[in-house]
């Protein structure tokens, strides 16, 4: 049984005084990771944050735990890496949209493929921001950066897309601003045994400010995203009377509830864990302004990970092995005293 631990958000801080832009939406990532840590049952020294390079990646020196600043697209691979040699750790990455899908996207596609047992964090801003101002792989089309004067002329990739192309078993996605809400995914995602990939969609107020405009709109944000809850139908809106069903295709479709005869029973109810991932799929990839944005779990299903797998084999070789221990190794076969 896992020793219960008291801590508060506060024991999560390190002594570093934190260096991001005033209002950088970090900070509430930053104090959403500290919260979901303290409230869970393991000790401070079971966590390793792992980062790689870009804004975001300043994380590790913010928090009051195992850390390490690597270098850049390289995070899942090193966190991979601190999983496999010890699986008790529990590991958290932090990335940005460059550093995870441009110069990292290998190691991103591999990591969730193999279902290594790490939180993935990435953070969504839409821009390269520490590099100040470039265009990223997740930039709006047309968007003009500083590497794009005339506005780029690349579809973005969607975070949701390839993390479940990946076939990934654990998808969530939430705002820098919603505290609650991230920290309750994060806290989900570290006990899920699973690559837990969580799309933050993230403000950088000097280089793409307000990208994300539609979902901190006061006035009408409540109609430009919907919170999924496991077991609860799909309804949204400012006044609780919009819904998501699924059309005679199979194709998810917006409906006002209270016309057209359209009840809440006609509204589809959210299933984290069915196993088909098509309608995860649709969910993920819905986008404003035809859709409302999903935030909350999407996918949530069990499997095997890669060390569960990796210990299964190693065990099964050790049973059929003649050697069980390194002096066994070392006087195998010929050998000779050297005087």
């Amino acid at each position: 049984m896992t020793q219960q631990y008291k801590y508060t958000p506060k024991d999560f801080k390190s002594d570093q005084e934190v260096r991001w832009c005033p209002g950088c939406g970090d900070y509430g990532i930053l104090n959403s990771v500290q919260k979901a840590l303290a409230s869970l049952p393991y000790p401070k020294e079971n966590y390793a944050v792992i980062s790689g390079i870009g804004c975001s990646s300043r994380f590790p020196y913010y928090m009051n735990t195992y850390g390490f600043h690597s270098i850049h697209g390289r995070a899942a691979a090193i966190a991979s890496g601190v999983k496999t040699a010890n699986p008790e750790l529990k590991v958290i990455q932090i990335s940005g949209d460059g550093d995870a899908l441009a110069i990292g996207g290998n190691h991103f596609i591999h990591t969730i493929r193999r279902n290594i047992d790490i939180t993935m964090i990435v953070f969504n801003n839409e821009i390269y921001g520490l590099t100040k101002g470039q265009y990223s792989p997740t930039s709006k089309l047309g968007k003009q950066t500083k590497t794009s004067p005339e506005g780029t002329i690349e579809k973005p990739f969607r975070v949701a897309e390839l993390a479940l192309g990946a076939r990934a078993r654990f998808f969530a996605r939430s705002l820098d601003i919603n505290i609650k809400l991230s920290s309750s995914i994060i806290t989900e995602a570290i006990e899920h045994k699973s690559t837990a990939v969580i799309e933050i969609l993230q403000n950088c107020v000097i280089f793409n400010d307000k990208t994300h405009r539609a979902f901190y709109d006061k006035e009408n944000k409540l109609n430009n995203f919907i919170i999924l809850e496991d077991g609860k139908r799909m309804i949204f809106g400012k006044n609780h009377d919009r819904g998501l069903r699924l059309d005679d295709n199979g194709f998810i479709e917006v409906v006002e509830i209270g016309k057209n005869g359209i009840t809440e029973e006609d509204i589809l109810i959210h299933d984290v864990a069915n196993p088909n991932p098509m309608i995860h799929w649709q969910l993920a990839d819905m986008a404003y302004p035809e859709y409302p944005v999903a935030l909350g779990i999407i996918r949530k299903v069990e499997d095997k990970t890669y060390s569960e797998e990796l210990e299964k084999l190693i065990n099964a070789k050790k049973e059929k092995s003649s050697f069980k221990s390194v002096e066994d190794v070392l006087t195998s076969g010929e050998t000779w005293e050297v005087e």
